[in-house]
């Protein structure tokens, strides 16, 4: 396991809640003074809220809560209970005749494992902030990683149970880190180790297959395999950063993606990043970038490590 968490940053929050009998759920990150935000989205098959209003040239400057969540495009429903409970305690974009909160988010698909039927909901929303503490180490099957799976190309008999992961990086008094729900069509690496730690994975004869190799040998059966995948994350760091800047740091931090999921952006995927920076420490833009590719594809392992087998799925820790 790689160390830090996303709470590392100050004034941070992070909760959870998630139904573990339906295998799903949400994660939200609270910011509750107001953080900058920028957002890169890569994957063709996205499920976004709030996100247009992070182009640099939009009025909104900060944002108070970032989720992540399962459930599909079902799940933008949270936004709704993470409003209400921070208008409870007065957070959010000054109207005059009271607060907004701003409080973007992405879904992943998560439908397929547990029981579709059941998706996170204002509800869960409004527990999942509620439940958000300043020194939060939660990593596996919770919150927006309950229902994760990976390699899912051939379907659930050779998918692989996956989860929520963090980590952090320091560098002097600059902290960049990350929390990732890993829900990716590809198989899945620890880049700095560069072994194959999840993906498609053969039960009967206990080995991994390969994912591309797969696709290119039998392409024409897989065209209408199901969309049943995406990685979201976040990205919080205490540098001093613009939106435009966040914007390019979420848009660098996908390297961490590249690195560490085989394929990745496909079109079945709705692979985003967002960064949330609080404006504490002033420095270089390109040294944010590199640290944060960094911490996600360190949460990306730490979402695998942490994984236990759930909904059918075998997990890291149930083969290794």
């Amino acid at each position: 396991m790689y160390e830090g968490f996303l709470t590392d940053v100050n004034g941070i929050k992070l909760g959870h809640a998630e139904d573990n009998v339906a295998l799903t759920g949400t994660s939200v990150i609270l910011c509750e003074d107001g953080f900058t935000c920028g957002v890169d989205v890569r994957g063709a098959g996205p499920g976004t809220r709030e996100t247009d209003l992070l182009r640099a040239e939009n009025l909104v400057q900060k944002v108070h809560a970032v989720f992540l969540t399962g459930g599909s495009a079902y799940g933008l429903d949270v936004g709704g209970g993470i409003m209400k409970f921070l208008e409870e305690n007065n957070h959010g974009f000054d109207v005059g005749v009271g607060v907004v909160p701003i409080v973007p988010g992405a879904v992943l698909f998560d439908l397929a494992v547990g029981d579709s039927k059941v998706r996170p909901d204002f509800n869960m929303g409004y527990v999942a902030a509620k439940n958000a503490k300043k020194k939060d180490e939660t990593m596996g099957n919770f919150g927006a990683g309950c229902g994760a799976s990976v390699g899912k190309i051939l379907g659930n008999d050779f998918a692989m149970k996956s989860a929520i992961g963090q980590s952090s990086v320091k560098v002097g008094d600059l902290v960049v880190s990350s929390i990732v729900a890993l829900n990716a069509l590809g198989d899945i690496f620890d880049c700095e180790t560069g072994k194959r730690i999840a993906g498609v994975y053969d039960r009967k004869n206990k080995k991994f297959l390969d994912t591309n190799t797969l696709y290119e040998n039998k392409f024409k059966d897989y065209n209408l395999f199901s969309p049943a995948n995406t990685t979201i994350s976040v990205i919080s760091t205490n540098a001093k950063l613009t939106k435009a800047n966040c914007n390019k740091i979420s848009q660098m931090a996908h390297d961490g993606y590249a690195r560490s999921i085989n394929p990745v952006h496909t079109m079945n995927d709705g692979d985003t990043i967002f960064t949330l920076a609080s404006g504490e420490v002033n420095t270089d833009l390109n040294l944010v970038g590199i640290l944060a590719a960094k911490s996600i594809s360190r949460s990306i392992a730490n979402a695998i490590y942490s994984a236990k087998d759930s909904g059918g799925l075998v997990s890291y820790n149930g083969i290794k």
